[in-house]
Protein backbone atom coordinates (compact mmCIF):
# COMPACT_ATOMS: atom_id res chain seq x y z
CA UNK A 1 0.00 0.00 0.00
CA UNK A 2 1.64 3.22 -1.53
CA UNK A 3 0.72 5.23 2.27
CA UNK A 4 3.18 3.14 3.89
CA UNK A 5 5.84 5.41 1.80
CA UNK A 6 4.87 8.45 4.13
CA UNK A 7 5.25 6.95 8.03
CA UNK A 8 6.55 9.88 9.80
CA UNK A 9 10.36 8.58 10.20
CA UNK A 10 10.91 8.84 13.33
CA UNK A 11 7.55 6.51 14.52
CA UNK A 12 8.08 2.61 13.30
CA UNK A 13 5.97 0.08 13.74
CA UNK A 14 5.90 -2.75 16.28
CA UNK A 15 7.88 -5.86 15.04
CA UNK A 16 6.49 -8.79 13.42
CA UNK A 17 9.42 -10.65 12.19
CA UNK A 18 12.67 -11.75 13.01
CA UNK A 19 14.46 -9.82 11.11
CA UNK A 20 12.73 -6.62 12.26
CA UNK A 21 13.38 -7.35 16.18
CA UNK A 22 17.24 -7.97 14.97
CA UNK A 23 17.32 -4.57 12.87
CA UNK A 24 15.96 -2.71 16.54
CA UNK A 25 19.14 -4.67 17.98
CA UNK A 26 17.04 -6.81 20.51
CA UNK A 27 18.83 -9.52 22.15
CA UNK A 28 15.30 -10.44 23.68
CA UNK A 29 11.53 -9.88 23.75
CA UNK A 30 9.21 -8.99 27.02
CA UNK A 31 5.84 -9.22 25.65
CA UNK A 32 4.98 -10.92 22.22
CA UNK A 33 1.33 -10.22 21.22
CA UNK A 34 -0.35 -12.83 18.84
CA UNK A 35 -3.12 -10.98 16.86
CA UNK A 36 -6.23 -12.55 14.79
CA UNK A 37 -6.27 -9.09 13.02
CA UNK A 38 -3.62 -7.67 10.46
CA UNK A 39 -1.75 -5.43 11.89
CA UNK A 40 -2.65 -1.90 11.86
CA UNK A 41 -1.00 0.34 14.00
CA UNK A 42 -3.44 2.66 14.71
CA UNK A 43 -5.67 3.71 18.06
CA UNK A 44 -8.60 2.27 16.62
CA UNK A 45 -7.27 -1.27 16.88
CA UNK A 46 -7.07 -2.98 20.39
CA UNK A 47 -3.67 -4.85 19.80
CA UNK A 48 -1.52 -1.68 18.36
CA UNK A 49 -2.58 0.60 21.34
CA UNK A 50 -2.13 -2.24 23.95
CA UNK A 51 1.62 -3.04 22.31
CA UNK A 52 2.31 1.24 22.56
CA UNK A 53 1.03 1.06 26.13
CA UNK A 54 3.54 -1.26 27.17
CA UNK A 55 6.24 0.08 24.97
CA UNK A 56 5.64 3.66 26.50
CA UNK A 57 6.53 1.91 29.64
CA UNK A 58 9.81 0.63 28.14
CA UNK A 59 9.09 -3.18 27.39
CA UNK A 60 10.21 -4.91 24.11
CA UNK A 61 7.22 -5.82 22.41
CA UNK A 62 6.96 -8.02 19.16
CA UNK A 63 3.22 -8.66 17.34
CA UNK A 64 2.23 -12.09 15.51
CA UNK A 65 -0.68 -11.35 13.10
CA UNK A 66 -2.87 -13.81 11.95
CA UNK A 67 -0.39 -16.53 12.62
CA UNK A 68 -0.87 -20.04 10.50
CA UNK A 69 -2.60 -22.49 13.11
CA UNK A 70 -2.89 -24.77 10.59
CA UNK A 71 0.72 -25.89 9.74
CA UNK A 72 3.95 -26.57 12.11
CA UNK A 73 2.86 -23.81 13.90
CA UNK A 74 6.39 -22.11 12.76
CA UNK A 75 4.80 -18.85 13.18
CA UNK A 76 4.30 -19.13 16.85
CA UNK A 77 7.74 -20.19 17.63
CA UNK A 78 9.15 -17.54 15.18
CA UNK A 79 9.63 -15.08 17.94
CA UNK A 80 10.80 -16.89 20.83
CA UNK A 81 10.37 -17.45 23.98
CA UNK A 82 8.85 -13.58 26.04
CA UNK A 83 10.59 -12.79 28.58
CA UNK A 84 7.48 -11.67 30.58
CA UNK A 85 4.20 -13.46 28.93
CA UNK A 86 2.15 -13.89 25.01
CA UNK A 87 -0.56 -12.07 25.42
CA UNK A 88 -3.60 -13.08 23.23
CA UNK A 89 -6.45 -11.46 21.07
CA UNK A 90 -8.89 -12.84 18.60
CA UNK A 91 -8.89 -8.90 16.90
CA UNK A 92 -11.74 -6.62 17.06
CA UNK A 93 -14.25 -8.89 16.62
CA UNK A 94 -15.60 -12.12 18.27
CA UNK A 95 -14.24 -14.50 15.73
CA UNK A 96 -17.19 -16.30 15.37
CA UNK A 97 -19.39 -13.06 14.30
CA UNK A 98 -16.26 -11.93 12.54
CA UNK A 99 -16.92 -15.84 10.47
CA UNK A 100 -20.46 -16.19 10.44
CA UNK A 101 -23.57 -14.37 8.91
CA UNK A 102 -26.84 -14.54 11.59
CA UNK A 103 -28.11 -17.65 9.35
CA UNK A 104 -24.89 -19.54 10.19
CA UNK A 105 -23.67 -19.15 6.69
CA UNK A 106 -19.84 -18.75 6.26
CA UNK A 107 -18.95 -15.30 5.12
CA UNK A 108 -16.80 -14.68 2.39
CA UNK A 109 -14.70 -12.12 3.33
CA UNK A 110 -13.15 -10.70 6.37
CA UNK A 111 -12.21 -6.79 6.87
CA UNK A 112 -9.25 -7.12 9.22
CA UNK A 113 -7.62 -9.06 6.30
CA UNK A 114 -5.57 -7.38 3.74
CA UNK A 115 -7.95 -7.62 0.36
CA UNK A 116 -10.97 -8.40 2.59
CA UNK A 117 -9.53 -12.08 2.08
CA UNK A 118 -11.24 -14.78 4.39
CA UNK A 119 -9.90 -17.83 6.52
CA UNK A 120 -7.06 -16.62 8.10
CA UNK A 121 -7.96 -16.73 11.69
CA UNK A 122 -9.58 -19.76 13.15
CA UNK A 123 -12.50 -20.39 14.80
CA UNK A 124 -12.68 -19.43 18.39
CA UNK A 125 -9.80 -18.22 17.62
CA UNK A 126 -8.42 -17.07 21.27
CA UNK A 127 -8.76 -21.06 22.21
CA UNK A 128 -6.83 -21.88 19.08
CA UNK A 129 -4.24 -19.79 20.06
CA UNK A 130 -3.68 -20.06 23.45
CA UNK A 131 -3.64 -23.93 22.85
CA UNK A 132 -1.09 -23.92 20.40
CA UNK A 133 1.23 -21.47 22.56
CA UNK A 134 0.26 -23.66 25.71
CA UNK A 135 1.72 -26.98 23.42
CA UNK A 136 4.67 -25.61 22.48
CA UNK A 137 5.82 -23.23 25.18
CA UNK A 138 3.94 -25.02 28.75
CA UNK A 139 6.36 -22.64 31.31
CA UNK A 140 5.27 -19.49 29.52
CA UNK A 141 1.99 -17.42 30.77
CA UNK A 142 -0.19 -16.25 28.33
CA UNK A 143 -2.79 -13.55 29.33
CA UNK A 144 -5.85 -13.40 26.75
CA UNK A 145 -7.78 -10.34 26.01
CA UNK A 146 -9.91 -8.25 23.39
CA UNK A 147 -13.51 -8.64 22.71
CA UNK A 148 -13.60 -12.25 22.47
CA UNK A 149 -12.13 -13.30 25.87
CA UNK A 150 -13.79 -10.38 27.83
CA UNK A 151 -17.37 -11.67 26.57
CA UNK A 152 -16.95 -15.12 27.02
CA UNK A 153 -14.98 -14.17 30.75
CA UNK A 154 -18.11 -16.36 32.51
CA UNK A 155 -20.23 -19.09 32.21
CA UNK A 156 -22.06 -18.04 28.10
CA UNK A 157 -24.38 -18.69 25.10
CA UNK A 158 -22.93 -19.54 22.49
CA UNK A 159 -24.79 -19.37 19.55
CA UNK A 160 -22.35 -21.09 16.83
CA UNK A 161 -22.47 -24.35 18.79
CA UNK A 162 -25.96 -24.19 20.22
CA UNK A 163 -24.56 -24.81 23.88
CA UNK A 164 -23.67 -22.84 27.24
CA UNK A 165 -20.01 -22.82 27.03
CA UNK A 166 -17.84 -22.31 30.39
CA UNK A 167 -15.31 -19.35 30.54
CA UNK A 168 -12.84 -19.28 28.12
CA UNK A 169 -10.40 -19.41 30.92
CA UNK A 170 -11.44 -23.25 30.90
CA UNK A 171 -11.41 -23.72 27.46
CA UNK A 172 -8.21 -22.71 26.83
CA UNK A 173 -5.92 -22.96 29.47
CA UNK A 174 -4.78 -19.46 29.64
CA UNK A 175 -3.24 -17.86 32.93
CA UNK A 176 -4.97 -14.43 32.76
CA UNK A 177 -7.64 -12.86 31.26
CA UNK A 178 -7.84 -9.40 31.31
CA UNK A 179 -11.14 -8.02 30.66
CA UNK A 180 -12.49 -4.95 29.20
CA UNK A 181 -10.68 -1.89 27.23
CA UNK A 182 -7.23 -2.86 29.34
CA UNK A 183 -5.43 0.30 29.28
CA UNK A 184 -4.43 0.07 32.95
CA UNK A 185 -4.50 -3.63 33.12
CA UNK A 186 -2.14 -4.75 31.06
CA UNK A 187 1.42 -2.79 32.13
CA UNK A 188 -0.01 -3.74 35.87
CA UNK A 189 0.32 -7.65 34.49
CA UNK A 190 3.60 -6.63 32.77
CA UNK A 191 4.92 -5.06 36.09
CA UNK A 192 3.89 -7.86 38.38
CA UNK A 193 5.51 -10.70 36.06
CA UNK A 194 8.75 -8.50 35.93
CA UNK A 195 10.40 -10.94 38.21
CA UNK A 196 8.45 -14.33 36.61
CA UNK A 197 4.82 -15.49 37.09
CA UNK A 198 3.26 -13.92 40.50
CA UNK A 199 0.15 -15.42 40.91
CA UNK A 200 0.04 -14.05 44.19
CA UNK A 201 0.42 -10.19 42.64
CA UNK A 202 -1.98 -11.07 39.59
CA UNK A 203 -4.64 -12.24 41.91
CA UNK A 204 -5.08 -8.59 43.26
CA UNK A 205 -5.16 -6.93 39.82
CA UNK A 206 -8.12 -5.13 39.01
CA UNK A 207 -9.78 -6.00 35.69
CA UNK A 208 -8.69 -9.65 35.14
CA UNK A 209 -10.15 -13.26 35.28
CA UNK A 210 -8.62 -16.59 36.52
CA UNK A 211 -8.92 -19.89 37.46
CA UNK A 212 -8.45 -20.65 41.19
CA UNK A 213 -8.55 -23.79 43.72
CA UNK A 214 -11.40 -24.28 46.75
CA UNK A 215 -8.65 -22.66 49.07
CA UNK A 216 -8.12 -19.62 47.28
CA UNK A 217 -12.15 -18.98 46.71
CA UNK A 218 -12.56 -20.18 50.41
CA UNK A 219 -10.36 -17.05 51.74
CA UNK A 220 -11.95 -14.19 49.67
CA UNK A 221 -14.18 -11.74 51.86
CA UNK A 222 -17.60 -13.07 51.70
CA UNK A 223 -19.33 -9.54 51.84
CA UNK A 224 -17.17 -8.07 48.58
CA UNK A 225 -17.52 -12.15 47.00
CA UNK A 226 -20.75 -13.04 44.84
CA UNK A 227 -21.08 -16.40 44.22
CA UNK A 228 -22.37 -17.26 40.81
CA UNK A 229 -24.34 -20.84 39.57
CA UNK A 230 -21.91 -23.31 38.66
CA UNK A 231 -21.68 -23.95 35.37
CA UNK A 232 -22.76 -27.12 35.39
CA UNK A 233 -25.98 -25.81 37.52
CA UNK A 234 -26.31 -23.39 34.10
CA UNK A 235 -26.81 -26.00 31.53
CA UNK A 236 -28.99 -27.85 34.06
CA UNK A 237 -30.95 -24.76 34.60
CA UNK A 238 -32.30 -22.02 32.67
CA UNK A 239 -33.21 -19.50 35.88
CA UNK A 240 -29.58 -20.11 37.17
CA UNK A 241 -28.04 -19.13 34.23
CA UNK A 242 -30.66 -16.22 33.83
CA UNK A 243 -30.16 -15.56 37.30
CA UNK A 244 -26.52 -15.37 36.84
CA UNK A 245 -26.73 -12.77 34.57
CA UNK A 246 -28.21 -10.49 36.24
CA UNK A 247 -25.49 -10.26 39.27
CA UNK A 248 -22.92 -9.67 35.84
CA UNK A 249 -24.54 -7.01 34.39
CA UNK A 250 -25.99 -4.87 37.58
CA UNK A 251 -22.00 -5.39 38.96
CA UNK A 252 -20.79 -4.05 35.54
CA UNK A 253 -22.73 -1.45 35.75
CA UNK A 254 -21.52 -0.14 38.98
CA UNK A 255 -19.60 3.03 38.61
CA UNK A 256 -17.72 1.63 42.10
CA UNK A 257 -17.28 -1.86 41.75
CA UNK A 258 -16.05 -3.52 44.48
CA UNK A 259 -17.13 -6.69 44.39
CA UNK A 260 -15.57 -10.22 42.78
CA UNK A 261 -17.45 -12.80 41.27
CA UNK A 262 -16.66 -16.30 41.80
CA UNK A 263 -18.05 -19.13 39.57
CA UNK A 264 -17.75 -23.06 39.95
CA UNK A 265 -16.81 -25.37 36.85
CA UNK A 266 -16.13 -28.77 38.28
CA UNK A 267 -14.05 -28.64 41.49
CA UNK A 268 -12.04 -25.55 39.73
CA UNK A 269 -13.66 -21.94 40.25
CA UNK A 270 -13.27 -18.97 37.81
CA UNK A 271 -12.23 -15.87 39.62
CA UNK A 272 -13.30 -12.20 38.33
CA UNK A 273 -11.89 -9.26 40.39
CA UNK A 274 -13.59 -6.06 40.04
CA UNK A 275 -12.96 -3.97 37.37
CA UNK A 276 -10.83 -0.55 37.42
CA UNK A 277 -12.76 2.72 37.26
CA UNK A 278 -13.75 4.37 34.25
CA UNK A 279 -10.64 6.18 32.81
CA UNK A 280 -9.95 9.75 33.52
CA UNK A 281 -9.53 12.53 30.44
CA UNK A 282 -5.62 12.28 31.20
CA UNK A 283 -5.51 8.83 30.74
CA UNK A 284 -7.87 8.32 27.43
CA UNK A 285 -5.73 11.08 26.15
CA UNK A 286 -2.56 8.68 26.68
CA UNK A 287 -3.76 5.85 25.16
CA UNK A 288 -4.78 8.30 21.89
CA UNK A 289 -1.64 10.24 21.44
CA UNK A 290 1.02 7.63 22.00
CA UNK A 291 3.03 7.47 18.90
CA UNK A 292 1.44 5.63 16.29
CA UNK A 293 2.60 5.21 12.37
CA UNK A 294 -1.58 5.05 12.02
CA UNK A 295 -0.59 2.83 8.90
CA UNK A 296 -0.86 -1.17 8.21
CA UNK A 297 2.50 -2.69 8.68
CA UNK A 298 4.73 -2.10 5.51
CA UNK A 299 4.48 -6.48 5.22
CA UNK A 300 1.01 -5.98 3.71
CA UNK A 301 1.96 -3.85 0.76
CA UNK A 302 0.72 -4.75 -2.02
CA UNK A 303 -1.74 -7.27 -0.87
CA UNK A 304 -4.38 -5.45 -1.00
CA UNK A 305 -6.25 -2.60 0.97
CA UNK A 306 -7.57 -4.07 4.55
CA UNK A 307 -11.23 -2.89 4.38
CA UNK A 308 -11.44 -2.29 7.94
CA UNK A 309 -8.81 0.42 7.89
CA UNK A 310 -9.80 2.11 4.90
CA UNK A 311 -13.44 2.21 7.00
CA UNK A 312 -11.34 4.94 9.77
CA UNK A 313 -7.97 6.04 8.83
CA UNK A 314 -9.58 9.84 8.68
CA UNK A 315 -12.20 9.54 11.70
CA UNK A 316 -11.40 10.18 14.83
CA UNK A 317 -13.22 8.36 18.48
CA UNK A 318 -14.04 10.85 20.45
CA UNK A 319 -14.48 8.99 23.63
CA UNK A 320 -15.30 5.50 25.35
CA UNK A 321 -18.20 3.90 26.75
CA UNK A 322 -22.20 3.75 26.27
CA UNK A 323 -25.06 4.16 28.68
CA UNK A 324 -27.70 3.33 26.47
CA UNK A 325 -28.09 -0.50 27.81
CA UNK A 326 -29.58 -1.62 24.48
CA UNK A 327 -30.16 -5.52 25.58
CA UNK A 328 -28.38 -6.68 22.13
CA UNK A 329 -25.54 -4.64 22.76
CA UNK A 330 -21.93 -5.58 24.10
CA UNK A 331 -20.23 -1.83 24.31
CA UNK A 332 -21.13 -1.02 28.29
CA UNK A 333 -20.09 -4.58 29.08
CA UNK A 334 -16.67 -4.02 27.53
CA UNK A 335 -16.11 -0.63 27.35
CA UNK A 336 -17.98 0.91 30.25
CA UNK A 337 -21.27 2.41 31.19
CA UNK A 338 -20.07 5.39 31.74
CA UNK A 339 -18.07 8.02 29.53
CA UNK A 340 -14.70 8.62 29.28
CA UNK A 341 -14.12 11.52 26.89
CA UNK A 342 -10.97 12.72 25.17
CA UNK A 343 -10.26 16.44 25.58
CA UNK A 344 -10.31 18.82 23.04
CA UNK A 345 -7.28 19.45 22.64
CA UNK A 346 -6.25 15.48 21.99
CA UNK A 347 -9.15 15.34 19.86
CA UNK A 348 -7.59 18.15 17.64
CA UNK A 349 -4.12 16.79 17.68
CA UNK A 350 -5.46 13.42 16.19
CA UNK A 351 -7.21 15.66 13.00
CA UNK A 352 -4.08 17.74 12.45
CA UNK A 353 -2.42 14.11 12.30
CA UNK A 354 -4.76 13.37 9.93
CA UNK A 355 -4.94 15.90 7.98
CA UNK A 356 -0.87 15.25 7.25
CA UNK A 357 -1.87 11.95 5.77
CA UNK A 358 -1.04 11.62 1.88
CA UNK A 359 -4.08 10.84 0.99
CA UNK A 360 -5.98 13.01 2.95
CA UNK A 361 -8.32 15.52 1.01
CA UNK A 362 -9.70 17.44 4.09
CA UNK A 363 -13.06 15.44 4.82
CA UNK A 364 -12.89 13.59 8.02
CA UNK A 365 -15.19 10.02 7.50
CA UNK A 366 -16.54 10.48 11.17
CA UNK A 367 -16.27 11.94 13.93
CA UNK A 368 -18.24 9.82 16.40
CA UNK A 369 -17.64 7.49 18.91
CA UNK A 370 -19.88 4.13 20.22
CA UNK A 371 -23.21 5.94 20.72
CA UNK A 372 -21.85 9.55 18.53
CA UNK A 373 -23.37 12.17 20.83
CA UNK A 374 -22.51 11.29 24.45
CA UNK A 375 -19.62 13.10 24.12
CA UNK A 376 -18.58 14.53 27.81
CA UNK A 377 -22.13 13.30 29.27
CA UNK A 378 -22.11 12.58 33.04
CA UNK A 379 -24.57 12.45 36.05
CA UNK A 380 -25.36 16.12 37.67
CA UNK A 381 -24.82 14.60 40.58
CA UNK A 382 -22.09 11.67 40.77
CA UNK A 383 -22.97 10.72 44.11
CA UNK A 384 -26.57 9.68 42.29
CA UNK A 385 -24.48 7.64 39.99
CA UNK A 386 -22.84 5.55 42.69
CA UNK A 387 -26.16 4.32 43.97
CA UNK A 388 -27.04 2.94 40.76
CA UNK A 389 -27.89 -0.30 39.48
CA UNK A 390 -29.79 0.44 36.05
CA UNK A 391 -27.99 -1.12 32.95
CA UNK A 392 -29.19 2.18 31.13
CA UNK A 393 -29.64 6.00 31.46
CA UNK A 394 -32.23 6.20 29.09
CA UNK A 395 -34.54 3.37 29.02
CA UNK A 396 -37.22 3.23 29.84
CA UNK A 397 -36.98 6.84 29.47
CA UNK A 398 -33.62 9.67 30.24
CA UNK A 399 -32.56 9.31 33.63
CA UNK A 400 -33.20 13.06 35.41
CA UNK A 401 -29.60 13.41 36.79
CA UNK A 402 -28.17 12.48 33.44
CA UNK A 403 -26.32 15.77 32.15
CA UNK A 404 -27.53 15.50 28.30
CA UNK A 405 -25.94 18.94 26.84
CA UNK A 406 -24.88 18.87 23.25
CA UNK A 407 -23.59 22.41 24.00
CA UNK A 408 -19.84 20.51 24.50
CA UNK A 409 -20.23 18.56 21.17
CA UNK A 410 -21.43 21.66 19.48
CA UNK A 411 -18.64 23.54 20.60
CA UNK A 412 -15.83 20.72 19.66
CA UNK A 413 -17.74 20.45 15.83
CA UNK A 414 -17.27 24.03 15.75
CA UNK A 415 -13.26 24.17 16.19
CA UNK A 416 -13.11 21.29 14.06
CA UNK A 417 -14.83 22.90 11.28
CA UNK A 418 -12.78 26.36 12.02
CA UNK A 419 -9.29 24.13 10.81
CA UNK A 420 -7.95 25.39 7.63
CA UNK A 421 -7.11 21.89 6.67
CA UNK A 422 -10.85 20.39 7.31
CA UNK A 423 -13.47 20.94 4.99
CA UNK A 424 -16.09 18.76 5.92
CA UNK A 425 -15.82 16.77 9.25
CA UNK A 426 -19.22 14.20 9.03
CA UNK A 427 -20.67 12.36 11.45
CA UNK A 428 -20.84 8.76 10.27
CA UNK A 429 -22.06 6.93 13.30
CA UNK A 430 -25.32 6.38 14.58
CA UNK A 431 -26.64 9.64 16.62
CA UNK A 432 -28.94 8.56 19.66
CA UNK A 433 -31.86 10.89 18.93
CA UNK A 434 -33.72 9.87 22.73
CA UNK A 435 -30.46 11.69 23.87
CA UNK A 436 -30.74 15.04 22.36
CA UNK A 437 -31.48 17.74 24.78
CA UNK A 438 -34.54 20.40 24.20
CA UNK A 439 -31.95 23.18 24.73
CA UNK A 440 -29.96 22.61 22.21
CA UNK A 441 -31.90 20.17 19.85
CA UNK A 442 -32.73 22.55 16.94
CA UNK A 443 -29.02 23.91 17.16
CA UNK A 444 -27.72 20.76 17.16
CA UNK A 445 -29.78 19.08 14.34
CA UNK A 446 -29.27 21.86 12.42
CA UNK A 447 -25.89 22.10 12.80
CA UNK A 448 -25.25 18.10 12.62
CA UNK A 449 -27.66 17.86 8.98
CA UNK A 450 -26.08 21.25 7.47
CA UNK A 451 -22.67 20.60 8.40
CA UNK A 452 -22.02 16.91 8.86
CA UNK A 453 -24.34 14.64 7.18
CA UNK A 454 -22.69 13.67 3.97
CA UNK A 455 -25.99 12.59 1.90
CA UNK A 456 -27.28 10.35 4.59
CA UNK A 457 -27.91 10.16 8.72
CA UNK A 458 -28.00 6.73 9.86
CA UNK A 459 -30.29 5.95 12.78
CA UNK A 460 -31.12 2.77 14.75
CA UNK A 461 -34.84 2.75 15.89
CA UNK A 462 -34.39 -0.99 15.52
CA UNK A 463 -37.89 -1.70 15.73
CA UNK A 464 -41.47 0.02 15.36
CA UNK A 465 -43.44 -2.24 17.64
CA UNK A 466 -43.70 -1.43 21.95
CA UNK A 467 -43.50 -4.89 23.06
CA UNK A 468 -40.31 -5.55 21.10
CA UNK A 469 -38.79 -2.32 21.52
CA UNK A 470 -39.61 -3.04 24.98
CA UNK A 471 -36.87 -6.51 24.87
CA UNK A 472 -35.06 -4.52 23.18
CA UNK A 473 -34.59 -1.65 25.87
CA UNK A 474 -34.91 1.01 23.22
CA UNK A 475 -37.03 4.11 22.99
CA UNK A 476 -40.74 4.00 21.59
CA UNK A 477 -40.56 4.54 17.93
CA UNK A 478 -42.75 7.97 17.95
CA UNK A 479 -39.51 9.39 18.61
CA UNK A 480 -37.99 8.61 15.43
CA UNK A 481 -40.85 10.11 13.66
CA UNK A 482 -40.61 13.13 15.56
CA UNK A 483 -36.53 12.74 14.43
CA UNK A 484 -37.44 12.31 10.54
CA UNK A 485 -39.98 15.15 10.74
CA UNK A 486 -37.62 17.58 12.08
CA UNK A 487 -35.14 16.26 9.07
CA UNK A 488 -37.22 17.14 6.58
CA UNK A 489 -38.34 20.36 7.96
CA UNK A 490 -34.18 21.11 8.28
CA UNK A 491 -33.59 19.66 4.51
CA UNK A 492 -36.43 21.19 2.35
CA UNK A 493 -35.18 24.52 4.55
CA UNK A 494 -31.47 24.41 3.55
CA UNK A 495 -32.37 22.68 -0.48
CA UNK A 496 -30.88 19.65 1.10
CA UNK A 497 -31.77 16.52 -1.00
CA UNK A 498 -30.45 13.80 2.32
CA UNK A 499 -31.84 10.90 3.27
CA UNK A 500 -32.27 9.28 7.11
CA UNK A 501 -31.17 5.55 6.89
CA UNK A 502 -33.06 3.77 9.92
CA UNK A 503 -31.64 0.31 11.13
CA UNK A 504 -33.70 -2.01 11.63
CA UNK A 505 -33.33 -5.65 13.74
CA UNK A 506 -35.15 -8.70 12.93
CA UNK A 507 -35.61 -12.03 15.46
CA UNK A 508 -34.86 -10.35 18.35
CA UNK A 509 -36.31 -12.23 20.98
CA UNK A 510 -40.20 -10.79 21.58
CA UNK A 511 -40.47 -10.40 17.52
CA UNK A 512 -43.14 -12.42 15.83
CA UNK A 513 -43.63 -12.22 12.05
CA UNK A 514 -46.97 -9.94 12.80
CA UNK A 515 -44.49 -7.16 14.38
CA UNK A 516 -42.59 -7.43 11.24
CA UNK A 517 -45.54 -6.84 9.30
CA UNK A 518 -46.51 -3.58 11.02
CA UNK A 519 -42.83 -2.80 11.22
CA UNK A 520 -43.33 -2.93 7.09
CA UNK A 521 -46.18 -1.14 6.86
CA UNK A 522 -45.32 2.11 9.09
CA UNK A 523 -41.96 2.40 7.60
CA UNK A 524 -43.39 2.53 4.13
CA UNK A 525 -45.96 5.18 5.59
CA UNK A 526 -43.01 7.31 5.70
CA UNK A 527 -41.88 6.80 2.47
CA UNK A 528 -38.77 4.66 3.54
CA UNK A 529 -37.40 2.38 1.06
CA UNK A 530 -35.34 0.05 4.01
CA UNK A 531 -31.87 -0.98 2.88
CA UNK A 532 -30.67 -1.83 6.37
CA UNK A 533 -32.53 -4.82 8.48
CA UNK A 534 -30.19 -7.08 10.20
CA UNK A 535 -31.24 -10.53 11.38
CA UNK A 536 -30.85 -10.85 14.80
CA UNK A 537 -27.15 -12.40 16.08
CA UNK A 538 -27.13 -13.66 19.80
CA UNK A 539 -23.69 -12.79 20.88
CA UNK A 540 -22.01 -13.45 24.40
CA UNK A 541 -22.83 -11.61 27.70
CA UNK A 542 -26.34 -9.63 26.13
CA UNK A 543 -29.40 -9.80 27.97
CA UNK A 544 -30.60 -10.60 24.03
CA UNK A 545 -28.76 -13.47 24.06
CA UNK A 546 -29.88 -15.02 27.38
CA UNK A 547 -33.52 -14.12 26.38
CA UNK A 548 -32.75 -15.89 22.69
CA UNK A 549 -31.33 -19.59 25.05
CA UNK A 550 -33.73 -19.67 27.70
CA UNK A 551 -37.14 -17.84 26.04
CA UNK A 552 -37.50 -15.40 29.48
CA UNK A 553 -36.46 -12.34 30.17
CA UNK A 554 -34.32 -12.95 33.64
CA UNK A 555 -35.28 -9.62 35.35
CA UNK A 556 -39.09 -10.05 35.33
CA UNK A 557 -38.97 -14.03 34.31
CA UNK A 558 -41.67 -12.92 31.54
CA UNK A 559 -41.86 -15.39 28.58
CA UNK A 560 -40.14 -14.00 25.31
CA UNK A 561 -41.48 -15.90 22.15
CA UNK A 562 -38.08 -16.45 19.92
CA UNK A 563 -37.84 -17.30 16.03
CA UNK A 564 -34.69 -20.19 16.62
CA UNK A 565 -35.07 -21.82 13.68
CA UNK A 566 -33.27 -20.89 10.06
CA UNK A 567 -36.50 -20.71 8.36
CA UNK A 568 -38.40 -18.62 10.51
CA UNK A 569 -35.27 -16.00 10.91
CA UNK A 570 -34.75 -15.54 7.58
CA UNK A 571 -38.92 -15.08 7.25
CA UNK A 572 -38.90 -12.14 9.32
CA UNK A 573 -35.92 -10.81 7.71
CA UNK A 574 -37.28 -11.26 4.10
CA UNK A 575 -40.49 -10.32 5.40
CA UNK A 576 -40.76 -6.71 3.75
CA UNK A 577 -38.54 -7.14 1.04
CA UNK A 578 -40.19 -9.69 -0.05
CA UNK A 579 -43.33 -7.46 -0.16
CA UNK A 580 -41.31 -4.77 -1.92
CA UNK A 581 -40.48 -7.67 -4.64
CA UNK A 582 -43.64 -7.89 -5.56
CA UNK A 583 -44.68 -4.33 -5.77
CA UNK A 584 -41.99 -3.86 -8.11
Amino acid sequence: MEQNHHTTPQITPLPTSVKEVKALGWDYIDVILINGDAYIDHPAFGAAVIGRLLEAEGYRVAIVPQPNWRDDLRDFKKLGTPRLFFGVTSGSMDSMVNHYTANLRLRSDDAYTPGGKAGFRPDYAVTVYTKALKSLFPHTPVVIGGIEASLRRLTHYDYWSNTLKPSVLIESGADLLIYGMGDRTITEVAKAMHNGYNAKKLRKLRGVAFVAEREYVERLDSETTIRLGSYEECTKNDKTFGDNFVKIEIESNRMEQLSTLVEGVGDRFVVVNPPHERLTTEEIDRSFDLPYTRLPHPRYRGKGDIPAYEMIKHSVNMHRGCFGGCSFCTISAHQGKFISSRSEESILREVEAISKMADFKGYLSDIGGPSVNMYKMHGRNEELCKKCIKPSCLYPRPCPNLDNSHERLLALYRRIDSLPAIKKAFVGSGVRYDLIDEKHRAEYLRQLITRHVSGRLKVAPEHTEDRVLKMMRKPPFALFERLNEDFGKICRKEGLKYQIIPYFISSHPGCRAEDMRRLQEKTRALNFHLEQVQDFTPTPMTLSSVMFYTGHDPYTGERAYVARNQEEKRAQKNYFFDKQKKRR
